[in-house]
């Protein structure tokens, strides 16, 4: 496939600025890797359900399909050649016509806190906004007296909410920060006290895995280490069997030619915390699954609950 300014290259992205501009790392990539010119791929925004709802947790109105099934949609109707996700909001268990074709270089993965500069200066029964079960519970685990609120929107429509006092702090993804030219916003908080979401910071490429040109010019720009190191992350959850509902965090890194894989589950009110890893060759397929059952074994049945179909 050779794309042209009159036959260009489709890119379907959700509107949002950070959907956009994910998508745009996208098209550079694609045509410093290939020598197109600018305009022979171009960027299709579309607005995801996910953007619509705002009043309502995910997980009460369809999960992370609502960020990414108009998308599929498009895929699948050839509107669109590519579509540009956030690789955390990709479904587990997808449809086996789509293919993750490759992945940009992994970001900041960490979390960052906006209205104090450490968990622990946060005020006594200070209230955090967030929608993410994970951050609720890490945040719950080591301080039982915070009050978490619902909080949904994009970077920008939270930072306000916060500025409104609608709750005194939130945590957000540091890669879509930096991403949105935000990298001074808010306090890193480390890997150690906050494990992030599997995916956290990865951009991920679809594409119908019919389209074999298509996957040819993805891998072109795909990231290897980042690549299987988010695949074990996901590996890792389609073993727990969770979704939307279930707090885990989970984080692979390549070390000493090995991957290294650590993991967490909660219970909802972070009172209970299961966590292990492991380190595997980059061919041991079984490992992340084996993981997760480690994981589900040592956990209460209480929790075991949230995750297990």
């Amino acid at each position: 496939m050779q794309p042209t300014p009159e036959s260009p290259l489709r890119i379907g992205t959700r509107k949002s600025p950070l959907a956009l501009a994910q998508a745009e790392m996208v098209r550079s990539a694609l045509c410093i890797a290939h020598g197109w010119a600018e305009e022979a791929v171009v960027l299709v925004p579309m607005l995801a359900s996910g953007d619509v709802v705002q009043d309502r947790p995910l997980a009460e109105i369809g999960g992370k399909a609502l960020w990414t099934k108009e998308l599929e949609r498009a895929l699948l109707d050839r509107e669109i050649d590519m579509a540009v996700h956030s690789m955390k909001d990709v479904e587990t268990q997808r449809d086996a016509s789509f293919a993750i074709a490759a992945m940009l270089p992994r970001a900041d993965v960490r979390d960052r806190l906006i209205g104090a500069s450490g968990i622990a200066d946060l005020s006594q029964g200070a209230r955090v906004g967030t929608s993410s079960p994970r951050r609720a519970a890490q945040l719950l685990h080591m301080r039982y007296d915070l009050e978490i609120v619902p909080l949904r929107g994009n970077v920008a429509t939270r930072l306000a909410k916060i500025a409104a006092g609608e709750a005194g702090a939130t945590l957000l993804a540091a890669a879509g920060l930096d991403r949105l030219d935000m990298a001074e916003t808010g306090h890193a908080i480390a890997t150690e006290d906050m494990l992030p979401a599997a995916a956290q910071g990865a951009v991920g490429i679809d594409i119908l895995a019919e389209r074999d040109e298509l996957l040819e010019l993805a891998d072109n720009i795909n990231h290897a280490e980042t690549f299987v190191c988010v695949m074990a992350e996901r590996a890792l959850l389609a073993g727990l069997g969770g979704n939307c509902h279930s707090p885990v965090a989970a984080l692979a890194q390549v070390d000493k030619g090995q991957i290294h894989l650590r993991a967490e589950l909660y219970s909802a009110d972070g009172r209970e915390r299961v966590a292990s890893e492991v380190r595997f060759a980059f061919d041991d397929i079984a490992a992340p699954q084996a993981l997760a059952q480690r994981l589900l074994g040592e956990a209460s049945e209480h929790v075991r609950q949230l995750f297990q179909p």
